[in-house]
């Protein structure tokens, strides 16, 4: 054990106190391996400059330039100094500005030829890019000789440059990896000998010493290549491990029933079903058939019938005597499931009921805030398994629920779940119930395997037939208004054409606190607009009932509405009787009114990539073409408006996701559930490394078959048990 204890050292006993709270506080390395995993983000050609030409505004960023002049400049009547230097390197010219008492060291050491390391943030004054007060090390020697020798020995060595934060400079963070690489030679070597070897890849301690101090640039390729792998493969063996436990877990076969209520039900179907709704069921009740639990993610475009999948499965599972629960994460979307699922489902949702089928079941509503006659009556039909299926929010984990015979778990838009909320309505079974997770936010296949990789994964990609398409076009409100009056024109035509319109607002605008803000920000606003606080619901609300929309009938939807009041709001507008409904994004997952055919999205560069795709999906569920308009006043050039352009010019879901997975980069898409495989990935890019998580997955699963404790391969254990602290046990856990 004694190979592991020096990764496992804190900082502080090598680097000092100071440093090792700043590495701690700012870049959460807290012991040697943490650091010795802090990889260069990139590597400087050392005489070979930086592009300053393509310098990011507002970064902090480490550039490696020459001093082409510098000088000294008087302000405030000359009780004030100022130094600008002007660095070159062939692409570009940057500038530095120091003051006051920070002018002295700099003006005697910058002097024009001398060339030197620059950190620090990068921002725009009088129209040019500049470094204020940056932190900086010479580069070359003061005598001449050792000038040429140094930039000699600097040219033909390439600089690690290091992902740093205003409290410690790259060069700062290199020195302290100096001081732990030695260590390095200890590392824990988590790949079997033979896969090692047959993928011809570098001995783990020999890829951390290349990755942090490269003699050449194949050194950087093969530390790369190694350190990926490794990311991947730990990964994916735990989650292997995870399916495989699963496998291992008993759970009581449901086999659909002939001439059950299945088939009564797909016997009333006025369509059919798609090619891929069929093949997707035919997994789900394969899986169904085992007498171990189901783990299933059933990603679907927006509107491609996901809710009608698992209902057959719910129903499936009802004729082989169990019951089946959906979760949804609000109540507006669970009330929506349960109108729909009754509505699908006519006189087979009224079993026991006087006109109800002899073939149906009883399905109940379950939400927080239902009347307590209401919700004795529900948890009575649980426990005596009167009621087939039950459909609720949180409110079905509660303890007081019990179920008869829970064969089925179904949770709607997974990512709005926690582990605990999961974990605490599966355990409600006698044994493991199966699990079906549904999202409609469409994940690349990398993603799928990395955070949902302990899933097995069905995907619905065909739109049922009857669906319009939808036509998205950017509202440039600021450049053109006049293109803002014409989207209300159409809204109104909409309207004219007995169809119903969403306007959807980033925020709600009834909190005190809220008004505060706007009241202390209105000032700014006037002098800086992108400074505005989001347009409100009902401050929009009573704008279009006083202006563009006068005399159509407009209502409001929002989180802070009692439950009551939304499922009344909803209801008139399902049946028809609101014209425009303005809404935060309460409307953004499984809300479905056929007849609404147009949605403006205000502000609509305050929302993700998948968030507007999401959006969008309410319209264009009927006959009638659906018109979504992204109203924003960005600027054209920005990359919110080239956000905006990419949902505009594109229905596919999954271009979309990875559009957004590209401007996110992974810590964001992971989110905090998946707090695991944040901190664990850090060579590794879920986007671009496709076929490396594809062949480590392939590699897990081999180990995992034919050594499911990993007897045999104690490094390999050794690794994954510090994988797996707490949070990220929490995150694998969430399958």
């Amino acid at each position: 054990m004694d190979r592991v204890s020096s990764f496992d050292e804190p900082l502080k006993k090598l680097l000092g106190g100071a440093t090792a709270k700043v590495m701690a506080e700012h870049l959460d390395l807290h012991t040697v391996g943490d650091l010795l995993h802090h990889y260069p983000r990139r590597y400087e050609e050392r005489g070979k400059l930086t592009a300053l030409a393509d310098l990011p505004l507002d970064e902090h960023v480490t550039v490696v330039a020459q001093v082409a002049d510098a000088r000294i400049l008087m302000f405030n009547n000359g009780r004030g100094k100022r130094l600008e230097v002007t660095l070159t390197d062939g692409s570009g010219r940057l500038q530095l500005v120091f003051f006051g008492h920070g002018v002295h060291k700099p003006h005697k050491e910058l002097l024009p030829g001398r060339q030197a390391m620059f950190a620090g943030k990068v921002s725009v004054f009088n129209r040019k890019m500049q470094l204020a007060h940056p932190t900086y090390q010479l580069l070359d020697a003061s005598d001449a000789d050792e000038a040429t020798e140094a930039v000699d020995a600097f040219a033909g060595r390439l600089l690690p440059i290091y992902p740093a934060c205003k409290q410690l400079d790259s060069w700062r963070i290199a020195k302290a990896v100096d001081a732990v690489l030695p260590s390095a030679r200890d590392a824990v070597d988590p790949l079997p000998a033979s896969l090692r070897e047959g993928r011809g890849f570098t001995p783990l301690p020999e890829a951390l010493l290349k990755v942090h101090r490269p003699q050449t640039k194949a050194d950087i390729e093969d530390a790369k290549a190694r350190l990926k792998w490794d990311e991947a493969f730990v990964l994916q063996v735990a989650l292997a491990r995870r399916r495989y436990a699963d496998t291992q877990l008993p759970a009581a076969a449901r086999r659909p029933v002939a001439d059950g209520l299945l088939d009564a039900f797909d016997a009333k179907l006025p369509f059919t079903l798609t090619e891929g709704q069929e093949k997707v069921s035919k997994e789900i009740f394969d899986d169904l058939a085992t007498e171990h639990p189901m783990h299933r993610l059933l990603q679907g475009e927006v509107g491609s019938g996901k809710t009608m999948v698992a209902l057959r499965a719910m129903l499936a599972v009802v004729d082989a005597g169990g019951q089946a629960a959906m979760l949804a994460p609000t109540e507006v979307l669970a009330q929506q499931h349960h109108r729909s699922i009754t509505e699908m489902m006519g006189e087979l949702a009224e079993g026991g009921m006087l006109g109800g089928s002899d073939r149906g079941t009883k399905v109940v509503l379950l939400t927080g805030s239902m009347g307590t006659a209401a919700r004795r009556q529900a948890l009575l039909d649980l426990v005596t398994g009167e009621a087939g299926i039950v459909i609720g929010t949180h409110a079905l984990i509660e303890d007081k629920v019990q179920f008869h015979d829970l064969g089925l778990v179904v949770v709607d838009e997974q990512h709005r779940f926690g582990v605990e909320q999961r974990d605490a309505l599966r355990s409600k079974g006698k044994q493991p119930p199966h699990l079906l997770v549904m999202t409609a936010t469409p994940i690349p296949r990398t993603v799928a395997m990395t955070v949902f990789g302990d899933l097995e994964t069905s995907v619905l990609d065909q739109l049922p037939a009857g669906r319009s398409p939808i036509a998205s076009h950017v509202v440039p409100a600021k450049d053109k208004p006049h293109f803002l009056a014409r989207a209300w024109e159409r809204v109104r035509e909409e309207v004219g054409n007995g169809h119903q319109a969403y306007v959807v607002c980033p925020r709600i605008g009834d909190d005190a606190e809220e008004e505060k803000k706007g009241k202390a920000k209105k000032k700014a606003t006037e002098e800086d607009p992108e400074k505005r606080p989001p347009l409100a619901v009902l401050e929009i609300a009573d704008e279009l009932r006083k202006g563009a929309l006068a005399g159509l009938s407009v209502e409001v939807l929002h989180g802070r509405m009692h439950p009551d009041e939304k499922d009344d709001v909803m209801r008139r507008f399902a049946a028809g009787d609101v014209d425009v409904l303005v809404a935060t994004t309460v409307i953004e997952v499984g809300v479905n009114v056929p007849n609404a055919t147009a949605m403006v999205i205000m502000d609509a560069d305050r929302f993700g990539v998948s968030q507007l795709h999401q959006l969008r999906g309410r319209v264009g569920r009927g006959s009638a073409p659906g018109l979504c308009l992204l109203v924003s006043e960005a600027h054209e050039a920005s990359p919110a408006r080239a956000r905006l352009s990419a949902v505009a010019a594109t229905l596919d879901g999954f271009e979309l996701s990875r559009i957004d997975l590209e401007q996110r980069r992974e810590g964001d898409v992971l989110g905090q559930a998946q707090s695991g495989v944040r901190s664990s990935l850090r060579m590794l890019t879920v986007i671009d490394d496709e076929e490396v998580i594809a062949a480590a997955r392939e590699e897990a699963v081999a180990i995992v078959a034919a050594d499911p404790e990993l007897e045999h391969l104690p490094e390999l254990r050794t690794v994954l048990a510090a994988l797996l602290d707490k949070d990220r046990e929490e995150y694998l856990d969430k399958g």
